[in-house]
């Protein structure tokens, strides 16, 4: 190995001549490869990337193209990309294998072909006739306006959106692209990666012929994006597909949005005709049941900009072993045992030897504290043996004291309870006068009033 050789970090970009176990940049381990050489002679100008005009313009007379958003009527996706896509926009979906990535982004393909664009599907990792496969599967019928190229070559790519006037384009997956400029850097290498995502706001940021693009990125074994988080920057917008394995519900999270907000959330479930939105995720996330169950309760958080009204499950049970099991896979296990010592104190309960089991219907996993309200009423149910009703919403944060916290948003979590038919609404005695055109509502101090109220 040559003394001067350069290596460059996968997470960071940090460049140092000779290799380190722990990157100095950003401090991880085990990042450090071996720089791609640099090609002796290049047809790409150096520093040439038309992302703008270059022009110098007064703000108050540039043309805005951010208003001009297309609706695809995938109600989720539309939701969370800020309510539709922006025409000159670059968005980036990554997710789990087998989460559902190239199925949503084949589906929106179609949904948009459908309403008179222009779509390319360029896939580096399937063939035309695996594709034309997934698409019998999913579709009902596919687009005369849908067209794929099966190739990992992105210059053949650009070729192609340029010459048949694209207006849509999709590329599955950027790491598997390479541009025949920076050969023989490796597809996947960060100069590939990071110049094939260059290329691509190229082609979206396109003055005389802006275009919809759609980049499909892998995830490493940190489930992050694989390659230069620099990818991250260059985008409008990042998506996060999450979901569980065996699970058919699936999360599409905005984690960076140029033209909307971040931490939005659409839902999802996977089925054999591919993705479907769940444009009601409240009656999705309540069980529907004749009579009441223990162990069951009623909350409402807030994901993004719209309240769910979540049913969680609890199940409490001896254990024989000197250490009971604490599992959920709902909120953060820290959570669940802040919960446990709130409920074992104000209640004078010995929980030490009960094993504990939370989760939330659907399989959803949320951060919102005013769930707590609901997940302490949920064990209590299952530790008396005796169920709640089935009509109460329980909203709110809970203190170390017991003592019930307002909840943040209140307003528009009551009235999406209210909403779905529920008689009462529990929350905090501290909160001002709020009232529900149906439900009636009802407050409470702290835990010890309300569970002395619905299970004593």
């Amino acid at each position: 190995m040559a003394k001067n050789n350069l290596f460059r970090c996968t997470e960071c970009g940090y460049e140092s001549i000779g290799s380190f176990g722990k990157c100095p940049g950003c401090g991880k381990w085990g990042t450090m490869v071996e720089k791609e050489p640099e090609p002796s002679k290049s047809t790409n100008v150096k520093g040439k990337r038309n992302i703008g005009s270059g022009v110098v313009s007064k703000l108050s007379e540039v043309k805005g193209l951010n208003s001009d958003r297309v609706m695809s009527n995938i109600n989720e996706l539309d939701r969370v990309m800020g309510g539709g896509i922006v025409r000159d926009s670059v968005t980036i979906l990554t997710a789990r294998p087998g989460a559902g990535k190239s199925t949503l982004l084949l589906q929106l393909s179609n949904k948009l072909g459908e309403l008179g664009y222009k779509v390319l599907y360029a896939s580096g990792e399937e063939s035309e006739s695996q594709i034309k496969k997934r698409a019998e599967r999913i579709l009902d019928k596919t687009s005369d306006n849908l067209y794929v190229i099966s190739t990992n070559s992105l210059n053949e790519v650009e070729l192609s959106v340029r010459r048949m006037a694209i207006d849509v384009l999709i590329v599955d997956s950027i790491q598997t692209f390479v541009l025949d400029e920076y050969l023989p850097s490796r597809a996947g290498s960060p100069t590939q990666s990071l110049e094939c995502a260059y290329k691509c706001v190229e082609i979206a940021k396109d003055k005389e012929n802006p275009r919809i693009v759609f980049l499909v990125g892998q995830m490493n074994k940190e489930d992050e994006l694989s390659g230069l988080r620099s990818i991250e920057h260059l985008v409008d917008t990042v998506l996060y597909i999450e979901g569980e394995k065996g699970e058919s519900l699936r999360s599409l999270v905005a984690t960076k949005n140029r033209y909307g907000s971040t931490g939005e959330m659409g839902f999802f479930q996977m089925e054999d005709k591919g993705l479907i939105s769940i444009d009601n995720p409240s009656e999705y996330f309540m069980t529907t049941r004749e009579s009441p169950v223990k162990g069951s309760a009623l909350g409402a958080i807030k994901e993004g900009s719209r309240p769910i009204v979540l049913e969680v499950e609890s199940l409490m049970s001896k254990s024989f072993t000197p250490y009971p099991s604490r599992i959920t896979d709902s909120i953060k296990k820290d959570s669940l045992n802040i919960c446990i010592s709130i409920l074992e104190d104000t209640m004078n309960l010995k929980l030490f030897d009960q094993n504990v089991v939370l989760k939330a219907v659907g399989g959803f996993r949320t951060f919102d504290p005013s769930l707590n309200f609901a997940i302490i009423m949920s064990m209590a149910s299952s530790y008396y043996g005796k169920p709640l009703n089935k009509d109460v919403v329980f909203i709110g944060d809970v203190a170390l004291t017991g003592e019930i916290r307002k909840s943040q948003s209140l307003s528009e979590k009551i009235k999406e309870a209210d909403r779905t038919g529920v008689e009462e609404i529990a929350i905090g005695d501290r909160n001002a006068d709020f009232k529900a055109s149906n439900a009636k509502v009802v407050k409470f101090k702290n835990i010890s009033e309300a569970i002395s109220h619905y299970l004593k």
